[in-house]
């Protein structure tokens, strides 16, 4: 590429990360495992549009560095060779003169991009790196960056963060702040955590967008999928009944799949970009944690917010998937698993787990006015508390408040408002 026009790109990305990203109104978490003064890869992950590109940028501004920027996802450099990252860096230092940290967004998008990456941290060089394939990264770190990086996944807003952008106190719960912490969880289930529909009044459009992005950007051009139309009826109707036990072979005929390979690989290829996540049956069987699965989507904007999305007015179905991503971020600063648990006629949303113990029993309901939901609901804690041992037991719903007692177990029962901004 003529050296003049790769300094133009680099230019404009610089000018663009600094007028187009969401302003630095709320903080996240995961900023704080963020280490600049590591000379490991700081690798952030996740969906597209889930904030890693800003929360880099704080990051990098918060401890006022001088930095180069490269934004590998722009279609200018989408055919950039490994054997020319050397022409940009070159041109990085001569934007900017001697750099010590760099920030690579989406670099995986050039082949053999971790060897060039490794040389990097041989010199020593301090830096931050952003993904939206998890698989992918992970395969390449393990082979070559073994034990020189540190990977932080990134989901979008949580409650507590969403409550913090818009300004919404969630302490003291006074019945104030009760009440405007409910409306805002109102307008949370409806609308999801993808930061940018904060502002975005289009909500369907955008929403279709990041669909397509990544149907075709992170998955048909980085796994060469020749079939893409089949793939994109079978992620809407995953994402149309989400959350869901998976069915292979029912899902194979309904979409005349015939290979249970092909069917592994498009599933693999769904999760492996954010588009859906899955977890495993609880079990202390090793082979059916392993071949029971259950998936959830990214975000509820991906259950409600597209076109020809079903879920529509199913609040439970919702409720119970924010409760997922909610316990999947903190699990990681707790060093636990998350599974869900079924057995016989017996359910349980969710247990986490710290090795072999099971250190929380997680039930959702949306309302349990009704008694048959209620008894239903309070049975499946129940069995999973005293078939895990596991004392610390939760069913969160939409509004309800209460402590329960059933068969020697105690469950706390609480509004997901709350339980969503107050850590355990």
């Amino acid at each position: 590429m003529d050296k003049e026009k790769l300094k133009q790109i680099l230019l404009d990305q610089t000018e663009e990360l600094d007028t187009t990203l969401i302003p630095n109104l709320c903080h996240r978490k995961e900023e704080d495992l963020v280490d600049l003064n590591s000379h490991l890869a700081q690798v952030v992950i996740g969906v597209r549009r889930s904030g890693k590109s800003t929360l880099c940028k704080n990051v990098l501004q918060k401890t006022g560095v001088k930095f180069g920027y490269v934004n590998f996802d722009d279609e200018r450099i989408g055919d950039i060779k490994s054997d020319e990252l050397d022409d940009i860096l070159m041109t990085l230092y001569q934007m900017h003169g001697d750099l010590e940290y760099f920030f690579f967004d989406e670099i995986q998008n050039v082949e053999h991009w971790e060897l060039f990456i490794n040389r990097l941290l041989r010199q020593g060089k301090h830096l931050l790196i952003t993904g939206s394939n998890s698989k992918l990264l992970s395969q390449d770190l393990a082979t070559h960056l073994t034990g020189r990086h540190s990977k932080i996944e990134l989901l979008p807003f949580s409650f507590a963060e969403f409550c913090d952008y818009n300004q919404v106190m969630t302490a003291p719960l006074t019945t104030k702040n009760r009440g405007l912490l409910a409306r805002a969880f109102e307008q949370y289930l409806a609308q999801g955590g993808l930061p940018e529909l904060l502002y975005e009044k289009d909500a369907l459009g955008y929403v279709n967008s990041l669909y397509e992005s990544i149907l075709t950007q992170d998955i048909k051009r980085r796994f060469n999928v020749k079939n893409i139309e089949i793939l994109r009826q079978l992620s809407q109707h995953l994402l149309n009944i989400t959350p869901a036990i998976i069915n292979k072979p029912s899902l194979r005929e309904l979409f005349e799949i015939k290979s249970p390979i092909t069917m592994d690989n498009y599933l693999s290829y769904l999760t492996q970009a954010y588009l859906i996540l899955p977890i495993k049956k609880y079990s202390n069987k090793s082979s059916v944690r392993a071949q029971s699965e259950k998936i959830y989507a990214i975000d509820v904007a991906m259950m409600n917010k597209r076109e020809n999305a079903l879920v529509g007015n199913n609040l439970g179905w919702r409720l119970e998937t924010i409760v997922y991503l909610e316990l999947r971020r903190r699990i990681k600063y707790a060093s636990e698993d998350i599974y869900y648990y079924a057995v016989q006629k017996s359910e349980c949303d969710f247990v986490t787990v710290d090795g072999n113990t099971v250190t929380g029993v997680y039930q959702v309901s949306y309302d349990i006015t009704n008694e048959k939901t209620r008894k239903r609901e309070i049975a499946g804690c129940v069995s999973a508390a005293k078939a895990t041992k596991c004392d610390n037991v939760w069913l969160i719903t939409n509004s309800h408040t209460e402590t329960i007692e059933a068969n020697g177990v105690r469950i706390q029962c609480v509004p997901a408002y709350e339980w969503l901004t107050a850590m355990e």
